[in-house]
């Protein structure tokens, strides 16, 4: 009987040997080992402070979800070590923030360029879509002139490109005849035929001075003046080719005139027409020989201080082109060369 109650006293010290609610924290079989306790802890994503290295992966976490930063005062050591960490991650945050104004500039950028892009294109011309326009019985190119939003027809005749109506640009110091008593200066029925009528230096864009004497080192090659951009007044020497190319000044013009108006062919689309002049006298102009000749100026200073050379078209000689001092005073039409 002894025996057997010394052996159920073994087996009860045993088995308390193994009961795993021990709480010896230096006993690896005690539920709270620290050893245990730590291993969990690394798991569960609770910081213990022993093990700085892993716990900046913890903060890596956090940074990416913000909800667990509320973890982060748990241990004020580790702070430190994932601060250094958390700016990282917010200076990737800022580039990233910095690529949208990037883009957002872009967007400006192109919204910018459509306005650039109406204005030179349009403002005055918007819409316009360069379809060819039936002009004197010839469907011809055209353009527009962007300044007053007016409509140009224009051809090539060999190798120029000449305007196939005269200007109507209303600079200052030009004028409308009038078709009929030829002393009104504002005619708009006359400038839409025939463009307007323009002295020599309204024409170059100089000084009044210029037209009573010499501007020569003023003008450039080739001198836009008063023609649209892309465009220019005529030099002496263009018109030559012009009138060579037409077969010289004793046929061409027949061939240059347009078949409305006057006796012309119109051969090559050029289209001139008897717009007449204005003669400057004592502060006023009187308007002459519309409906039987046409003048045109050149860029080009004739052989006085106060001259220009031009080109003369009527219907008393019909099938000549004479060139001549013009007086830089008087108006006379103007074709625009393209550059």
């Amino acid at each position: 009987m002894k025996t057997y109650l010394g052996l159920v006293a073994v087996s009860v010290f045993l088995l308390s040997c193994t009961n795993t609610d021990r709480d010896n924290p230096n006993d690896e079989r005690a539920i709270n080992y620290i050893g245990k306790s730590s291993a969990e802890g690394l798991s569960s994503g609770v910081e213990t402070g022993d093990y700085p290295s892993s716990s900046s992966v913890v903060y890596s976490s956090s940074s990416v979800k913000p909800s667990s930063s509320s973890v982060e005062p748990s241990s004020s050591s580790v702070v430190p070590s994932s601060s250094s960490v958390e700016p990282s991650s917010s200076s990737a945050e800022p580039s990233s923030s910095s690529v949208a104004p990037s883009s957002s500039s872009v967007v400006l950028s192109s919204s910018s360029n459509a306005v650039s892009s109406s204005s030179s294109y349009g403002g005055l011309c918007a819409g316009f879509d360069g379809a060819k326009r039936l002009h004197y019985g010839k469907e011809k190119e055209q353009f527009c002139d962007e300044r007053d939003g007016k409509k140009y027809v224009y051809v090539q005749i060999d190798t120029q490109t000449w305007m196939a109506e005269n200007l109507n640009y209303a600079a200052s110091g030009s004028k409308c005849g009038d078709y009929d008593s030829y002393l009104s200066d504002n005619n708009t029925a006359y400038c839409d035929t025939y463009g307007r009528l323009y002295n020599w230096a309204t024409v170059m864009g100089f000084e009044s001075s210029c037209n009573t004497s010499t501007c020569s080192s003023q003008i450039n090659s080739p001198h836009r003046g008063i023609c649209p951009e892309g465009w220019h007044i005529p030099s002496d020497a263009e018109w030559d080719v012009l009138v060579t190319f037409a077969g010289g000044s004793s046929t061409a013009g027949t061939k240059l005139k347009a078949k409305s108006g006057w006796n012309g062919t119109d051969e090559y689309g050029f289209s001139a027409l008897p717009g007449g002049n204005g003669l400057f006298q004592q502060h006023d102009v009187f308007f002459t020989s519309v409906g039987s000749h046409g003048y045109w100026q050149s860029a080009t200073e004739g052989n006085t201080s106060n001259g220009v050379w031009g080109q003369n078209m009527n219907t008393i000689r019909n099938s000549n082109v004479n060139r001549g001092n013009f007086g830089k005073s008087h108006l006379y039409s103007v074709r625009c060369v393209r550059d």
